[in-house]
């Protein structure tokens, strides 16, 4: 069997507070890019994980990486022989682990469908496991694990994701996160919320990496209709109106930057 780990990006991210337990209650538009990382997998006397790739080295031990947590919390008859093959960078704001899980939640379900409580095994694995083993556009609330339906009218927008090569882990941003609520999501649409909504983990980001500036600037200086940063960085991206302006700009962006991380894809 063959699955993408869909590249899940956040169209808008409101931090509310900060929790007691050390979470932070968000809400958040969750939305999914066609392309990402790849698994592959079949029927073996036991799980193993083979992790191959362009990013394979930003895993310290593909052995514990989520897709073998996935593999551990879900029952399954026998044992799945799984290939990674790792094309999102790591801590990059791409929940590219979470995607990886959400996969994986896939192909058990299709060999043979997936346990009634499966939400509560994926939510222990990470706040944004739930959305991404459906990989739709949705809205999450909670610590991001509150899944709720949106009015998709963002489907089929091209995107192009920039990272400067910039790694994130996602607590020092929260960590440097001012406290200051800024207030609610706002209702409608995928663009609706898009369009008036915010990134709040995005100056916590620059303070600690101000280079991602020079990503979103970048990426600015074209006729997009919407720029920002995902999660918790480092990566930015921009939607278009048509995919000959995304490609344009990508292979401008290639030219000037050879060393910088792109993927171009459309929003699921």
């Amino acid at each position: 069997m063959r699955e993408t780990a869909y590249a899940k990006i956040n169209l808008a991210l409101h931090v509310r507070r900060r929790r007691e337990d050390g979470y932070h209650e968000l809400e958040t538009l969750f939305a999914f890019v066609d392309a990402g990382d790849v698994l592959t997998a079949q029927r073996a006397a036991a799980d193993r994980v083979t992790t191959l790739g362009p990013f394979a080295k930003g895993i310290d031990d593909p052995f514990d990486n989520l897709v073998a947590r996935a593999l551990s919390v879900l029952p399954h008859d026998g044992g799945l022989d799984v290939t990674l093959e790792k094309n999102l960078p790591v801590a990059a704001g791409l929940g590219g682990g979470s995607a990886d899980a959400g996969a994986v939640f896939r192909i058990i379900r299709e060999m043979q469908g997936l346990p009634d409580d499966w939400r509560k095994r994926a939510a222990r694995l990470g706040a944004d496991v739930p959305a991404c083993v459906d990989s739709v556009t949705c809205a999450g609330r909670g610590i991001g694990e509150e899944l709720s339906p949106i009015e998709n009218d963002l489907a089929g927008t091209p995107v192009l994701l920039l990272n400067d090569g910039t790694r994130m882990p996602t607590g020092p941003v929260f960590a440097a996160w001012d406290g200051q609520d800024r207030g609610s999501m706002p209702e409608g649409s995928a663009a609706d919320i898009a369009r008036a909504g915010r990134n709040d983990l995005e100056a916590p980001a620059l303070s600690i990496a101000p280079q991602i500036g020079k990503v979103l600037e970048l990426l600015r200086d074209w006729p997009t209709s919407l720029v920002r940063m995902s999660g918790s960085g480092a990566t930015c991206y921009a939607l278009y109106e048509d995919e000959a302006a995304c490609a344009e700009h990508a292979a401008k962006i290639a030219a000037d930057r050879p060393e910088w991380w792109q993927m171009r894809g459309c929003l699921r």
